[in-house]
């Protein structure tokens, strides 16, 4: 059934250009990911060694990747990556600032890490027990 109240040709103008500009979107985002991991191993040959925020600093970019590709492939962006980048910038933000901390700082950043794998299991078991009903194909 169709809900939107705009006429059809502006309706498909509009979504064809939403989906032009979505585009490259996604192309910017990808190659600036591109450049970053570029950048970040440039530092790491400067560096002459690889340290364990370098790694998650890695991972990052690679969720990141993955939601592009996600989004690309499926026309759809799944909340747990979101998620688990979070997950991952809040365990390089404690492995990087860990001398500087106070306790109750580095409990608060592990409950927010405990809140955020909690939430994303609790989607995952969800989704498993009830999956979403699938969509009428389009005409």
């Amino acid at each position: 059934m169709d809900e939107s109240n705009l006429p059809p040709k502006l309706r498909v103008g509009l979504n064809r250009c939403i989906g032009w500009i979505e585009s490259v979107l996604l192309i910017s985002i990808t190659l600036s990911t591109i450049a970053a991991i570029g950048e970040e191993f440039y530092l790491i040959y400067q560096n002459g060694y690889v340290s364990l925020s370098d790694i998650l600093l890695l991972f990052i970019y690679l969720e990141i990747l993955a939601m592009v590709h996600q989004y690309a492939s499926h026309g759809k962006l799944p909340v747990r990556y979101p998620i688990y980048i979070a997950v991952i910038a809040i365990a390089r933000y404690i492995i990087l600032g860990m001398k500087e901390m106070d306790s109750s700082e580095l409990i608060m950043l592990s409950v927010a890490i405990l809140i955020l794998t909690a939430s994303t299991t609790i989607m995952r078991i969800g989704h498993h027990y009830w999956p979403y009903n699938k969509m009428p194909e389009e005409k």
